[in-house]
């Protein structure tokens, strides 16, 4: 859906803000972390402007509670350093100052000025500089104004500053509008932002997603049209936004999000071709099964790990490879040892998955054919399997989801729930059986050949 707001073009100079006074706002120092209120006050006794920016004041607005408080302020990086002695300064393409509280790192972010204020060497007055290559933003450390910031950032309902000065919202874009109405516009020509930074895209579809907004009609036409520009983003960078799109609750919206506007198959090519081919509703209700089960482990505060997804994310493409080789003669277990490399390696052209992360994915592969073998000491063997877990989680998604699987997975769910005794019984059980089944089939032979 969209709406018809026009997007507020950029008069930076002579533009005054709107701006909301305390009693004119929800928001309250009640609902603020003190680590972020100490960094506000500190900043403001030295005699600077400081403000909250970005998604704590847009969460604070809609009566939501923030995952983190990012700052703004005409200091720059050095001169914050120098007030706080727990900051550290990262970020070479955005230089920020992390200020850190135990788990609690507050970021302070200088105001950035637009990105055509600096010198052809790429040094500015202020002491900033700036790189842009093809459109793109390469280097991004030029300062200026807090009204030149406001312009310069993506989305409008991103843009609100709460000024902790006067505990007022100051608003140059629109932004509180916006909220009002639940549109996500992007500030400026969006063909331009997009090309500036292409992540901008896939932020897009995370937080209408995330708010249940809608696109305004400019910012999605050109979302639509310029899906390809993602090609262009770094492959490590994009494994950080892969993980904030379906990390995040509502990862099977973002899913189905991405797939509308044509931004999956950018970033996941193997896999959108794997699903333009299901067969019975497999694997794309494999997928969606094991987004929505994320979802529900975040939401009731459990703990994911980005390996799972990915191997979710890769399965499909991966048991492609699998019989391919399977059909060439190749064992089922050095064919999945294969296939891991193979889609590793062509995934990395789009998304670069750290090692960290890829040698887990492997395993959960590569176990999958020892739920089949449900017999003796190896059974009980796979049970202490470090990786024993989320293979068998990634097991009985398979089962669930269109793969014949399900008397496997049930009796895998029943050996960790017995005693040790009937463990045993259990495999000494599936042993006979699977004797009993060589036997007729060595019988068989034995009579045909007769």
């Amino acid at each position: 859906m969209s709406n018809e707001i026009q997007p507020v073009q950029s008069e930076t100079g002579d533009h005054a803000p709107r701006v909301y006074a305390r009693a004119e706002h929800v928001i309250s120092r009640a609902h603020i972390s003190d680590n972020a209120l100490k960094v506000l006050y500190r900043l403001k006794d030295a005699g600077f402007r400081a403000c909250l920016v970005g998604g704590g004041v847009r969460d604070l607005l809609l009566g939501r509670e923030p995952k983190d408080f990012d700052v703004a302020t005409d200091a720059h990086p050095e001169q914050v350093r120098r007030l706080f002695r727990n900051c550290r300064l990262i970020g070479r393409r955005f230089r920020l100052a992390h200020v850190f509280y135990g788990q609690e790192i507050i970021e302070v972010a200088t105001f950035r000025a637009p990105h055509d204020n600096f010198a052809d060497d790429g040094d500015t007055a202020n002491g900033g500089q700036a790189l842009v290559e093809d459109g793109r933003i390469i280097r991004d450390n030029v300062y200026g104004t807090i009204e030149q910031d406001a312009w310069r950032r993506d989305f409008s309902v991103n843009a609100l500053y709460y000024d902790i000065e006067n505990f007022s919202v100051v608003d140059y874009t629109g932004g509180m509008d916006d909220l009002k109405q639940g549109v996500l516009r992007l500030i400026g020509d969006p063909e331009v932002r997009y090309r500036e930074d292409p992540v901008r895209m896939l932020r897009a579809v995370r937080f209408a997603t995330k708010l249940g907004f809608r696109l305004d009609k400019a910012t999605q036409e050109a979302l639509l049209r310029l899906g390809p520009l993602l090609q262009d983003v770094p492959p490590a960078r994009l494994f950080d936004e892969v993980i904030k799109l379906f990390h995040a609750g509502y990862g099977l919206q973002t899913f189905e999000a991405l797939r509308h506007y044509g931004l999956f198959g950018q970033i996941f090519p193997l896999t959108e071709d794997a699903l333009a081919h299901e067969e019975d509703g497999f694997p794309i209700t494999f997928v969606a099964n094991a987004l929505n089960n994320t979802d529900e482990r975040i939401q009731s505060g459990k703990g994911v790990n980005p390996a799972f997804l990915y191997a979710v994310l890769l399965w499909e493409p991966v048991r492609h490879v699998v019989g391919q080789l399977m059909d060439d003669g190749e064992a089922e277990l050095p064919a999945l040892q294969h296939a891991g490399g193979v889609i590793l390696s062509r995934q990395a052209r789009h998304i670069l998955i750290p090692k960290r992360f890829a040698l887990p994915m492997r395993e959960i592969w590569e176990l999958q054919p020892r739920f089949e073998q449900r017999r003796g000491a190896r059974a009980l063997r796979l049970l202490g399997h470090p990786r024993f877990r989320a293979a068998y989680d990634f097991y009985c998604l398979r089962a669930a989801s269109g793969e014949a699987l399900s008397e496997g997975c049930e009796w895998w769910t029943r050996l960790q729930a017995v005693d040790e005794a009937e463990q045993r019984r259990m495999v000494d059980v599936a042993d006979k059986k699977t004797r009993t089944r060589r036997r007729r089939r060595s019988r068989r032979s034995v009579s045909g050949n007769a």
